[in-house]
């Protein structure tokens, strides 16, 4: 296949009704034409929303799909550019549903979706990626306090979720955040062997990862709670986080191993 196209007879109903549920204005986690979410086809193919299309309204018309073995390489290209990223992501020019003739392009983001696919130990685990930009999550990813507000989980619902999560730093969307995504993904599993189920994207956003459509409106939720947890100790004092060993003997319980794998699809 080319590196992008236009091909909505492959955009599945549950991607559609992933991205229409994160999209929902009361949730605050995306407006206007922010965030993307993907779904991997095959071991090649990767259907992902269009760059400027709402994620509230979003029908099959509005992704295209990409193909791994195009844009993977530019993850690594220390010589590659945003405009080289912004013509492989290009699906032409399309008559949409609507009848009207628009050009489709795949997301700004389409490439953080590729690194994740890039270091997925089993393509099973992120056949899902959901991309938004939750207020209550961008806050504090925003302050002085981003990075530590995350070195450790917070309390226990959360740690069953989301696990522990990646903090990325703030790279300009598109090629420079793809790149830094990437290797940071691919030394998080180097060293655990695992897939973290969220990033959070300095001064950005978050990106949920999993098995099903379900578990990656779950994190994606959780994230946004997590957040409130964090903001609400930080205005008494300090968050008091889960110790490391806690949390290791934790995961080791059958119980919440068990729970952790139904709540996420097998992803945590």
């Amino acid at each position: 296949m080319t590196a992008t196209a236009h091909a909505p007879e492959l955009v599945e109903a549950e991607l559609v009704e992933l991205t229409r549920s994160l999209g929902r204005p009361e949730r605050d986690l995306v407006i206007l034409a922010e965030g993307n979410t993907s779904q991997r086809l095959d071991s090649d193919r990767v259907v992902v929303k269009a760059s400027g299309r709402s994620m509230q309204t979003a029908t099959a018309d509005d992704f295209v799909v990409i193909s791994l073995a195009e844009l993977r390489p530019l993850l690594t290209d220390a010589d590659a550019t945003q405009q080289q990223l912004t013509e492989l992501l290009d699906a032409g020019t399309v008559t949409g549903a609507d009848g009207v003739a628009t050009k489709r392009r795949g997301s700004i983001e389409a490439l953080v979706h590729v690194a994740v696919h890039a270091v997925a130990p089993d393509p099973a685990l992120a056949r899902f990626v959901g991309h938004t930009h939750p207020t209550d999550v961008v806050g504090l990813l925003a302050s002085s306090k981003a990075q530590e507000a995350y070195q450790h989980l917070a309390y226990s619902d959360e740690a069953v979720v989301i696990g522990r999560p990646l903090y990325v730093p703030y790279a300009a969307p598109g090629i420079e955040l793809g790149q830094l995504t990437y290797r940071l993904l691919a030394e998080r599993v180097e060293q655990t062997g695992e897939l973290p189920s969220l990033i959070l994207l300095g001064n950005h956003g978050i990106v949920a990862i999993a098995p099903t459509p379900q578990a990656v409106d779950g994190i994606s939720a959780m994230a946004v709670k997590g957040a409130r947890v964090r903001v609400a100790a930080y205005s008494v004092g300090d968050v008091a986080p889960l110790s490391d060993a806690a949390v290791d003997k934790f995961f080791a319980r059958t119980d919440i191993a068990d729970r952790r794998s139904w709540l996420s699809g097998g992803n945590l």
